[in-house]
């Protein structure tokens, strides 16, 4: 079994805090940062292990990418890239974009990479779960705050969470508080946290979840004294 990444201080159960949380979790893949381009392939990889093309039940290895506005959803964009790379067949619902020139880059790349978006997030979830063997939800994070109430995010998951399909939820579950969770969110079957476990994570439910935290530098673990996991070989992602 993995170990958290954490200050090492701390017992490997322990989970970050809010305070922390924003002094080491959000820097490395801020959107004025470059890391955010460089160091995200690790959550677009984490399907492979979670949903090997073989074991897909359908014949086509398509995937939903759901992106909301904000960092996590620049980071669901470039998970779609490499899930591309590998072989999967991702579309895109992107339904308000992000000015930001980096993030536009993303949905450049996308595009050039013939990557179809949605126009529109069917509401008639039988047409999702029979389209689509998986969803990554990329809507909301860390950084966010609870959105439920407000469009697009309302009608997105109210339509996430009705699906049967299996969910991956990008560092934390839309609709859920990093610190405290929540109980109106969605209920991902898998969650990729980032850099560490949230707070938020003690009461994840499904059955995977994994960290990807290779990409953090060594300045900040340093800084932060972290304690690191191990990672085999060259994988950037650990289970826990």
């Amino acid at each position: 079994m993995g170990i958290f990444l954490i200050p090492s201080s701390r017992s490997c159960t322990e989970h970050l805090p809010h305070p922390t949380l924003g002094a080491v979790g959000v820097p490395p893949w801020a959107p004025s940062s470059s890391h955010c381009g460089h160091h995200h392939p690790t959550a677009g990889t984490i399907l492979i292990p979670a949903f090997p093309l073989p074991s897909l039940p359908r014949k086509q290895p398509t995937v939903l990418v759901v992106c909301g506005p904000a960092q996590n959803g620049a980071i669901g964009l470039v998970c779609a890239r490499h899930l591309r790379s590998f072989d999967y067949e991702p579309t895109i619902f992107y339904p308000k974009r992000s000015p930001d020139p980096l993030y536009r880059d993303f949905t450049t790349q996308c595009e050039k990479m013939d990557i179809p978006f949605l126009s529109y997030l069917p509401t008639e979830v039988q047409l999702i779960n029979d389209a689509y063997n998986a969803v990554v939800d990329a809507v909301l994070g860390a950084e966010a705050e609870v959105a439920e109430g407000t469009e697009p995010c309302a009608a997105i998951l109210a339509t996430l969470k009705h699906i049967r399909i299996p969910i991956v939820s990008l560092d934390v579950p839309s609709g859920w508080a990093a610190e405290a969770g929540g109980s109106g969110g969605i209920s991902p079957d898998v969650l990729v946290s980032l850099a560490a476990p949230k707070e938020c994570a003690r009461r994840f439910l499904g059955r995977q979840h994994f960290v990807a935290g290779r990409f953090l530098p060594y300045d900040v673990q340093r800084k932060f004294e972290l304690n690191p996991p191990e990672y085999p070989g060259t994988e950037c992602v650990v289970a826990l």
